[in-house]
């Protein structure tokens, strides 16, 4: 027979009850795995495993279901700002279960359950929450992965303010990281188009080309540290620039926390480059 503790793990290890009974598991048995620990009960008629998440413990205990930057980052989802407090998406006709807490609701239409909300949800509250940014380097790492579908892409879009449309046309399904996303959306607002993922004989790929002159690579926080990597990005520039090709390499902490330093650069390189015809 099943248990309600294997059961409530298998689902992302916050449930309902409901979903328990669908598994002829009563209210007897729930109550006796409390007891033994094996369960917990987070509020009246919500389940969690003792190791579940704790942001999908706080949200389900404030109402609904987990969303914004701590979801993004269950889903595997690039994320640009900082988790903050738990966001929770409590349908459109939900409420919260405790007020004395930080958590922040979104009230959107739909049944919101408890658990994780799904990624396209996610995305729309991600949009209204963070900004254009945080959404565009989230979509496209939802892209890059296939985590949501073409018809998912535009249900969200419908969903979004007209504004917003241009985000969700410009997303590719090829960028490395969120840094590349960002690079790229930053760079298209002052007309700079970039070819990416481009593959250059005797360099390899590189992120990004401006106008068949100049490369652009965007390094996360964890690659390109050490000296072997250093090394070869080296190579990778010599090489580069004896075909002609002048190169700009930028870090996670340049472009999410120095951006004018970088954009400046990026802009009198084009300028220069385009200036040498």
């Amino acid at each position: 027979m099943l248990s309600a503790a294997f059961v409530t793990a298998r689902h992302g290890g916050v449930v309902r009850g409901t979903l328990l009974q669908k598994y002829g598991i009563t209210r007897r048995m729930r109550a006796d795995e409390v007891r033994v620990g094996a369960l917990q009960r987070v509020r009246p008629g919500v389940f969690a495993v003792p190791e579940a998440n704790v942001h999908l413990v706080e949200a389900a205990r404030h109402g609904g279901a987990l969303t914004c930057a701590h979801a993004l980052r269950l889903h595997g989802v690039w994320c640009l700002y900082d988790e903050g407090p738990v966001h929770v998406w409590l349908g459109g006709r939900g409420r919260a279960h405790h007020d004395e807490c930080e958590c922040v609701g979104h009230y959107d239409a739909g049944r919101a359950g408890v658990g994780l909300a799904p990624l396209e949800e996610v995305l729309v509250h991600v949009y209204r929450c963070g900004g254009d940014e945080a959404f565009f380097a989230a979509l496209e790492s939802s892209l890059t992965q296939r985590l949501i579908s073409e018809a998912a892409r535009r249900r969200i879009r419908s969903r979004l303010p007209a504004r917003a449309h241009w985000l969700v046309d410009l997303a590719r399904s090829d960028a490395d990281s969120g840094l590349e996303s960002l690079l790229r959306l930053r760079l298209h607002v002052h007309g700079i188009r970039l070819d990416c993922q481009v593959t250059i004989p005797t360099v390899g790929r590189v992120d990004f080309v401006v106008d068949d002159r100049l490369i652009l690579e965007a390094d996360g926080k964890g690659n390109h540290a050490g000296s072997v990597h250093r090394h070869r990005d080296l190579v990778r520039d010599a090489a580069a620039s004896a075909l002609g090709y002048e190169t700009l390499r930028f870090d996670y902490a340049q472009i999410v926390h120095a951006w004018p330093t970088v954009e400046a650069a990026v802009i009198a390189a084009v300028v220069r480059l385009r200036e040498r015809g």
